[in-house]
């Protein structure tokens, strides 16, 4: 894992795709050891941020800078070469292509091409990373597979296994547990908040679930057209009234008493007419 911790700041962003503005002065700072969510419905600049952060969309104004864990210290991504920026960096996205023909471990090890020099072969260095992060996402025991027998599911899984042998200081995720049964659901959930705890990586993450959300992130942007409707905590950012505001439909929030998480309930159409069953409240 990353053996220097590094902050990543955008300030002041303004993105578009032409003329049409999605993003419209939001400031965002990842932090070391922490977990930053960015929730809000479809169309609200969420993925269009998060590829911002990875230099994958191009600013109309403001300016990203890594800094180091004190913050005295930053640097404008702009003006690192690609390299450089990897060996800090990685984005695990949605849209990745399926390679045909290589093995999982093959495909794993792509991770560690910013820390390759030319045609040079793999280090014990890199073997070791490529081992861990196969075992972090429980691909090891399919590691001579050919990726073209992998389910949607198993592939994501092996794609954040690459993401993780980079060994950068920050991590953005493009909604991670898509594609997954609910079983690594949970435990690619688990494993966003060991790399944040255990191993202070700094880690910015898009999410649907406003569930998954709450559950693993220490701060959440709450992203409504473009603009942040609130940021904070889970608890004082995944109210009903700013859900209820942002989302256009009317929703319950509570603790629960057992695990002391939010449980957010959407109230359908037909919440009210639908039977309980028998022994459930």
């Amino acid at each position: 894992m990353p053996e220097t911790r590094s902050a990543l700041r955008g300030d002041e962003l303004t993105l578009g795709y032409g003329k049409h503005t999605v993003v419209d002065g939001v400031s965002v700072r990842l932090r070391p050891g922490r977990v930053t969510a960015l929730v809000g419905p479809n169309g609200s600049g969420k993925s269009t941020l998060l590829r911002s952060l990875a230099r994958l969309h191009k600013t109309d104004a403001g300016r990203i800078v890594l800094e180091d864990a004190a913050g005295a210290v930053e640097r404008d991504i702009a003006l690192l070469s690609g390299r450089q920026f990897a060996r800090e960096v990685t984005l695990f996205s949605q849209s990745r292509p399926a390679p045909h023909g290589l093995t999982v471990s093959e495909v794993v090890a792509f991770g560690r091409h910013p820390h390759r020099r030319g045609f040079s072969g793999l280090s014990a260095e890199d073997r070791a990373a490529i081992d861990h992060a196969m075992q972090l996402t429980g691909v090891q025991e399919m590691g001579e597979r050919s990726v073209g027998e992998l389910s949607g599911g198993e592939m994501q899984r092996v794609w954040l296994g690459a993401c993780l042998a980079q060994q950068t200081g920050v991590l953005l995720l493009d909604e991670p547990t898509n594609h997954l049964d609910l079983r690594y659901q949970m435990e690619t959930l688990d494993l966003v908040r060991e790399l944040a705890d255990d191993h202070g990586v700094a880690v910015g993450v898009v999410l649907h679930d406003l569930d998954h959300a709450a559950r693993i992130a220490d701060e959440l942007l709450l992203l409504a057209a473009g603009r942040i409707h609130a940021a904070g905590d889970p608890v004082s950012v995944l109210t009903a009234q700013n859900i209820t505001a942002v989302y256009e439909i009317p929703v319950e929030v509570a603790v629960d008493p057992r695990t002391g998480r939010l449980r957010i309930d959407a109230l359908g159409r037909h919440n009210a007419s639908r039977p309980t069953l028998k022994g459930h409240p």
